[in-house]
């Protein structure tokens, strides 16, 4: 029976099921797709509010949580979770858990919001460079050495401190909680010696939503990236599918049969001919965002990202011609340059740049000057 705060057919939505088809392993053809419940009448949710409604039908086989979380607009699985743990759900006057499955047609009840637990990061003023802000989101230009988040083992100690979630905590009055404790506002990540633009959520539905973009692959992010060698085509697509290696396991690799598909679109800007050897300065952009995607395609052709150690650069660049001087770089030369999206809130479109790094224009120039 449907619930009676169900939109109307042609308004509802599933705002959460790509973003949980891309993390959680859920085959994109066999969810149904669960209308989301509409609690506007009811006006802010507050702690002595319960909001009772009607199992839909298609919940039936479906875990609690999971259900949960794709028919509240504004709810993230995590909060579903700490409700459901805090005895703040009742199905049919029953305390389920949050593995129970749902037949269709139960009645639930959820008193209050939940309830989370203090964020293990901290705040830090640490300087950013802000690229775009508004209530909803902002678009920060992430230096290299500066880690997105802490590990998921980290404590209050050096290891959690210095990332940029601790400068976004300073800087940002609010963050989603979708990332949790340690990851709160962060959709998606660059690594710790890559620079450029990242985008953070300011509260759930945001982050929801930019977490369906991304999957669905309509975010457009180019980087731009200097390589060893010059590159025999001005342009390359590599689809080589990406795992984790087993021999280093802080390493990638695309030799794995059991990897994950992954695509990356090349061309050529320039080809550097200098005294210390050949280069290519690359635009690159990805259609996925596995993790070292770039990095690990250039290795794959054979043109290591200049600075990334871990993929086969040389830590000294030395000269070719047998002259004296060497040339170093304490970071991968790789460099999230433009981002392009529909503003998931506003429908506005936006292009965001961020230039070079300037330890990244005096290498270059000194690159070029030998």
């Amino acid at each position: 029976m449907p619930s009676k705060n169900m939109l109307p057919k042609g308004q509802r939505r599933h705002s959460v099921r790509a973003e949980y088809v891309a993390t959680r392993g859920v085959d994109p053809e066999m969810p149904p797709v669960v209308p989301v419940l509409d609690f506007e009448d009811d006006g802010d949710v507050t702690d002595a509010t319960v909001r009772t409604f009607v199992a839909d039908p298609v919940a039936a086989g479906m875990r609690l949580d999971l259900y949960l979380a794709q028919a509240l607009p504004d709810i993230s699985r995590a909060r579903v979770q700490v409700l459901i743990d805090a005895g703040q759900v009742c199905v049919n006057g029953e305390t389920p858990k949050a593995k129970d499955k749902l037949k269709g047609g139960e009645t639930v009840e959820i008193e209050g919001q939940p309830q989370l637990e203090p964020l293990h990061a901290t705040a830090e003023d640490i300087p950013l460079d802000i690229v775009f802000e508004d209530k909803y989101l902002a678009v920060v230009n992430k230096p290299a050495g500066m880690m997105v988040h802490a590990g998921a083992g980290a404590t209050d100690d050096d290891r959690n401190k210095g990332t940029l979630v601790n400068a976004l905590l300073f800087h940002l009055a609010k963050l989603s909680d979708i990332g949790g404790q340690l990851r709160p506002g962060i959709v998606h990540r660059l690594d710790k010696q890559t620079s450029g633009l990242i985008v953070v959520a300011k509260d759930d539905s945001t982050h929801r939503k930019l977490g369906e973009m991304f999957s669905e692959r309509t975010v457009k992010k180019t980087y731009l990236t200097l390589v060893h060698g010059h590159l025999a085509k001005d342009d390359t697509t590599v689809t080589l599918p990406i795992a984790r290696d087993l021999q280093r396991r802080i390493r990638m690799t695309t030799r794995r049969p059991d990897g994950r598909s992954a695509v990356s679109h090349m061309h050529v800007l320039e080809r550097i001919t200098t005294p210390f050897g050949a280069f290519t300065m690359v635009e690159v952009k990805i259609e996925t965002g596995r993790t070292h995607q770039i990095r690990v395609h250039m290795q794959s052709l054979g043109h290591p990202v200049v600075g990334d150690f871990l993929y086969g650069a040389p830590h000294v660049i030395r000269r070719v011609d047998g002259g004296e001087g060497v040339l170093e770089l304490e970071r991968n030369f790789l460099h999230a340059a433009s981002l392009q999206l529909t503003h998931p809130q506003t429908g506005k479109e936006l292009e965001l740049e961020a230039p070079l790094a300037k330890e990244l224009v005096e290498f270059l120039e000194q690159l070029r000057e030998g």
